[in-house]
């Protein structure tokens, strides 16, 4: 089983094509109101700001994917992503789960310069802040 966390949304879309077409047919897609991509695709409710749904949305999952987005507001992340993060990792160490993470890059320079995974985090804004607390707790 592979879990698509936050999947309405375009990437999640692609990604479920992507892993249905060329790696299993057995996909659960979560969200608070999840919707069928393929007829075979598993639907699971839930809301990741909850640690006890977000276990049971993860259980039973070889790998899961984090896409999952919030409206462009400053205060909603600072309130809403870091606690996402720490329970679906918690879920996932659970469960022995492989977690992938979609990531942007609001928490390095805006510069032209090219990012790499070498880069340093350099936040500048809030929501900058948010990305890198969330990609170091990844790193932990």
């Amino acid at each position: 089983m592979q879990t698509v966390l936050g999947v309405n949304g375009q990437i999640a879309g692609e990604l479920t094509r992507e892993l249905y077409k060329n790696y299993t047919k057995s996909i659960r897609l979560v969200s608070r109101n999840p919707k069928k991509i393929h007829e075979t695709d598993e639907l699971f409710s839930a809301n990741l700001l909850e640690a006890n749904t977000t276990e049971k949305a993860v259980e039973g999952s070889e790998i899961a994917y984090l896409k999952v987005g919030l409206p462009m507001n400053s205060q909603m992340w600072e309130d809403q992503f870091e606690i996402m993060m720490k329970n679906v990792i918690e879920a996932c160490k659970k469960h022995h789960c492989k977690l992938v993470f979609f990531d942007n890059t609001y928490m390095y320079a805006k510069t032209s310069e090219a990012q790499t995974e070498e880069s340093q985090f350099v936040p500048i804004g809030r929501k900058s802040v948010v990305r890198a607390k969330m990609a170091e707790m990844l790193f932990k």
